[in-house]
């Protein structure tokens, strides 16, 4: 096993414990704000792992379905946080 792999590897399982503790805050809340900051990291860190994936797999795909995810996760988390300021997204 190579370095690069290995360190791929222990990567992807550190992103997956990171996920789970995220997940753990999305469900346990106690606040709607906390749940959008859980939701917000969870899609950080699955961006994080297509560009991992991308540097293990030696693929491009992975990097352009990366700009999208982090893209649409700008996106979600600031109608959500409009939502909770205001109630309502679109004005």
């Amino acid at each position: 096993m190579t370095l690069l792999s290995a360190a791929v590897t222990l990567t992807l399982v550190l992103y997956a414990c990171a996920a789970v503790v995220a997940m753990l805050r999305l469900f346990r809340g106690p606040r709607a704000q906390d749940r959008v900051v859980a939701l917000d990291f969870i899609f950080m860190v699955a961006m994080l792992v297509l560009l991992v994936l991308a540097i293990r797999y030696d693929s491009s795909m992975y990097f352009e379905a990366a700009l999208l995810m982090a893209l649409f996760g700008f996106l979600s988390s600031a109608a959500l946080a409009k939502f909770l300021l205001r109630g309502e997204v679109i004005e």
